[in-house]
């Protein structure tokens, strides 16, 4: 039989404070999110309500089909900086008349949806997204511009967003911009390389440079209305292909933009009916315990996100600390590589190559479920070819050509972050736990290996050792790899996609399988790096 059998017990206290844990974690990640949700805050919301507008998440709620989902990307972007959380700026996937879409939209509550640094980065996050799936991109736009005084941080690297407006387009991926505001300077060019502009009446602005600078610049009097409103560019200028008299009416025709898209936005479906676990999804939350240093099975995890809790175990018996294995979610077909007791041998690194190999073999998309505290060392390793071996597994993770999706649920640390497809290696999607910790080693390794170069330092030099000093740098070390390996800080630098509660993590990844089977992918066929063997 392949359907896994639960050995996790609801009733236990370990269960129970585990639970207790992460509800208490997940508390704080909601706390986050809704600073992102109330944007510039309650006076900049009213003000842009008494005129008449609508805020980023209703436009969006309005484009998207009734009653379904939103797969929210990056909202905790920027914190821990000096911006806003969320970056000024919503980015999600969902669908509009029964198609997938990038969309994103501009806060204009924080600054005036200015762009800082962070609002740069996320926008181009969800090009890449856009991209890699083939997803039509919808922009729904309101912003000043760049936020003047963080130019040096947008300026250069900003003409990306460019760069990928005209590349979405050349891809035959279409990009449509509906403009409710402001979309002056640079701004400018997002309904000018866009496929489809749609203007709202009274509303729009779209004009390289405003009245002031004009008159600067030439001495010419100017109104903004002729000079970039709805009006001029449907009538005049020709940049606005569709005149919307309100914002319902813009997002109305937004939609029938995306209707008749034609058959270039058809995807693939799921090879098989979807079915549920045979285990409760709320289940998730006793799994991990508050101490990472705690093992748990990951196989528990996999009962609760498959379909049926059917798992056919690759290599049971071999390299135990990694089970991999096939699986379907939601319908469609996936392997599934998922840590156990945190450390990679020589054995699971050979294994995980073996089984990336057969994934791509069999063009199927491979889940990366972590906790590891990276690869194994000492001396009997090293002399075992531990390097070679992790090489072997970062080769394969590199040079796969399947789509991967990557689900921190505890410890990331080290090269193990690398084999198990952290960020750096391009996964179509990342989403953490709020139980998840990602840094080059844990704190109190990386305290007391700093604190063992300073003894040998000082033995060197033949100087006493200073253990108050010592136990104060230690701590100080301490206090900040933990605060750095926290989710709420990865997610604020966009090293995820966003963290997500563990019971969401069947639907989430359903919907990322969704948007990653809407462009065509092959497996890598040997063109992989050389092993060394």
């Amino acid at each position: 039989m392949t359907v896994l059998a639960s050995g996790l017990d609801p009733s236990s206290a370990a269960y129970a404070d585990n639970r207790a844990a992460m509800l208490e974690k997940l508390a704080a990640v909601e706390a986050e999110h809704a600073k992102a949700v109330a944007g510039g805050g309650e006076k900049y919301t009213a003000r842009h309500r008494s005129r008449g507008k609508l805020l980023a998440r209703e436009r969006i709620e309005l484009l998207l089909d009734p009653d379904t989902p939103f797969l929210e990307l990056s909202p905790l972007a920027a914190w821990g900086s000096d911006y806003t959380v969320g970056a000024s700026l919503v980015t999600g996937i969902g669908l509009i008349e029964g198609t997938e879409c990038l969309v994103t939209a501009s806060d204009p509550t924080v600054r005036g949806g200015a762009s800082n640094p962070w609002t740069l980065k996320k926008a181009l996050r969800a090009n890449e997204i856009a991209l890699a799936n083939r997803l039509p991109l919808v922009s729904l736009v309101e912003s000043g511009g760049a936020d003047l005084p963080s130019q040096k941080e947008i300026f250069i690297p900003g003409g990306a967003l460019f760069r990928d407006l005209t590349r979405l387009s050349a891809a035959g991926i279409p990009t449509i911009a509906v403009v409710f505001g402001n979309s002056t300077a640079g701004g400018a060019y997002i309904p000018g390389m866009s496929d489809h502009v749609i203007m709202v009446k009274g509303r729009a602005k779209v004009f390289l440079g405003g009245p002031p600078l004009v008159k600067m610049a030439t001495g010419e009097e100017s109104d903004d209305e002729s000079l970039g409103g709805a009006e001029m560019h449907a009538r005049t200028s020709g940049l606005a292909d569709h005149f919307a008299v309100d914002e319902p009416d813009a997002l109305r025709q937004a939609r029938r933009v995306v209707a008749r898209l034609g058959g270039r936005t058809a995807r693939r479906g799921p090879e098989a009916p979807p079915v549920p676990p045979l285990y409760d999804e709320d289940e998730l939350l006793g799994i991990v315990a508050g101490d990472l240093k705690a093992p748990f099975d990951p196989r528990e995890v996999v009962a609760r996100i498959v379909d049926g809790s059917d798992f056919d175990e690759f290599k049971p018996l071999y390299g135990p600390s990694l089970v991999t294995g096939w699986a379907r979610l939601h319908g469609y077909l996936v392997g599934v590589l998922a840590n156990a007791q945190g450390v990679l041998f020589s054995a699971e690194s050979q294994k995980a190559a073996h089984f990336i190999q057969l994934a791509n073999q069999r063009d199927v998309p491979l889940v990366f479920l972590h906790n590891t505290t990276g690869y194994m060392v000492g001396r009997a390793y090293e002399q075992g070819g531990i390097v070679k071996h992790g090489a072997m597994m970062i080769n394969a993770v590199s040079n796969s050509r399947v789509p991967h999706l990557s689900v921190l649920m505890g410890a990331s640390y080290g090269a193990g972050h690398y084999g198990m497809c952290g960020r750096a290696f391009d996964p179509r999607f990342l989403f953490s736990w709020p139980s998840a910790k990602s840094a080059v080693m844990g704190p109190q390794q990386l305290a007391g290996v700093l604190s063992i170069v300073a003894r040998a330092s000082a033995a060197a030099r033949g100087r006493p050792y200073d253990e108050e000093a010592d136990a104060g740098l230690r701590a100080m070390v301490e206090r900040q790899i933990e605060s750095e390996s926290l989710p709420l800080f990865l997610s604020g630098r966009l090293y995820d996609d966003g963290v997500i509660d563990p019971r969401d993590t069947r639907t989430v990844l359903g919907l990322c399988l969704s948007a990653v089977h809407g462009a065509p992918f092959e497996g890598a066929r040997g063109g992989f790096g050389v092993f060394r063997m």
